[in-house]
């Protein structure tokens, strides 16, 4: 895609006055990093308030044609495997799409607003989301919300940041959303994030997101921070990317993901099963999996980037599978990595083999995540 047929979000200008790196990322020209580097931006995020336009992915509200917030629900429920009639207004709860073998179609986040239901999708799914909503959801009213940018507000100053704008969203726990005005602008505000920090993420009308992006970067903890630091600053957290780390081709309970299935939705649930793939993912709840997502700390300084092929010993004879995302992890002051192993070697400090250019890097498996989260619960 030439820079001519890019997309731009509500932001695009403040991005190139404040010197960011434009890149192509899900059609549009997004920030890699700014002035700083992607190294200080991380850890600005991890030590202060980091600033991510995140107005590239997209913003669905689910309606039942009933206007009843219950059938919405119960709609919805027909599409992902987590409990979502259960979810109560202003709260928000994590799931996937699946398709009939049980492989994600795409994550995403859905909260209950009143009588209808807030969706943020992947940028690079998202016209096949809203198009397989519409498919299967006839009974509901599937609104894309196209007027509307999205920011991440991440890291242990960002409530102090927005609570200066907002006071209620002190009272915020995780995963809480809350209506409220920031400077003019009637945003829904979700203590969530992708970084591991305590944070949240603001939708808000896009003709006010330029005005209200400029008034937290008035805040002395908060600076801009680019794709570059959110892809570090995920990897730390253990927090999948789609179409890295999970896709099609797995599901969530190899993905390791099953704490995302409630027990209402699993076999003896009120709402068992009833979505797409819900037979294999069921039984492999029940009866395990033959590979699994695991974290990965590479020996030496050199990243072992997704596409490395994983294996049980340095002569590369026994194939274990493959990691799906690397970086040089600056909290952790080491390469991080996560991929795909047989599950007999899924245990954390097991010893496996990653080929980088020929040659056998050892690694070990670790537990998830390499950073502790820090959510306000």
């Amino acid at each position: 895609m030439s820079a001519d047929t890019l997309l731009h979000t509500p932001l695009y200008s403040l991005h190139t006055e404040s010197g960011g790196k434009m890149v192509p990322f899900a059609g549009y020209a997004m920030p890699l990093n700014y002035a700083d580097g992607i190294m200080a931006e991380h850890r600005h995020v991890r030590d202060h308030a980091g600033l991510f336009d995140v107005s590239h992915m997209g913003q669905v509200r689910l309606r039942a044609r009933s206007g009843d917030g219950e059938a919405a629900a119960l709609a919805l429920e027909r599409l992902v495997p987590a409990d979502i009639a259960s979810l109560k207004n202003g709260k928000q709860r994590y799931t996937q799409f699946t398709n009939e073998k049980g492989g994600i179609l795409d994550d995403l986040m859905v909260a209950r607003m009143g009588e209808s239901l807030l969706l943020v999708i992947n940028a690079a799914c998202k016209d096949a989301d809203i198009a397989h909503l519409q498919d299967e959801l006839a009974d509901c009213v599937v609104e894309v919300l196209e007027d509307r940018a999205l920011l991440a507000l991440q890291g242990p100053e960002a409530e102090a940041a927005l609570a200066a704008l907002a006071p209620a969203v002190r009272d915020m726990k995780f995963m809480d959303v809350l209506e409220v005005d920031v400077d003019g602008a009637l945003c829904t505000i979700s203590r969530s994030g992708y970084t591991g920090e305590d944070g949240f993420e603001i939708s808000l009308p896009a003709m006010d997101a330029s005005r209200v992006a400029r008034k937290l970067l008035e805040q002395p903890a908060v600076k801009l921070i680019g794709l570059g630091a959110r892809d570090s600053l995920r990897l730390e957290a253990g927090m999948c990317l789609y179409g890295s780390d999970i896709d099609e081709t797995t599901t969530p309970v190899e993905a390791a993901l099953e704490w995302s299935i409630q027990k209402s939705r699993r076999r003896g649930g009120a709402r068992a099963g009833g979505f797409p793939g819900a037979d294999v993912i069921l039984a492999q709840l029940e009866e395990g999996v033959s590979r699994r997502r695991v974290g990965l700390l590479p020996e030496g300084r050199a990243p072992v980037r997704g596409g490395a092929p994983l294996y049980a010993d340095v002569e590369f004879a026994t194939p274990l599978g493959k990691v799906t995302s690397g970086a040089f992890g600056p909290t952790v002051e080491a390469p991080v990595a996560m991929g795909y192993v047989a599950t007999d070697y899924a245990a954390p400090q097991t010893s496996v083999v990653a080929e980088l250019r020929g040659r056998a890097v050892p690694a070990v498996v670790q537990a998830l995540p390499f950073v502790p989260a820090r959510f306000k619960r």
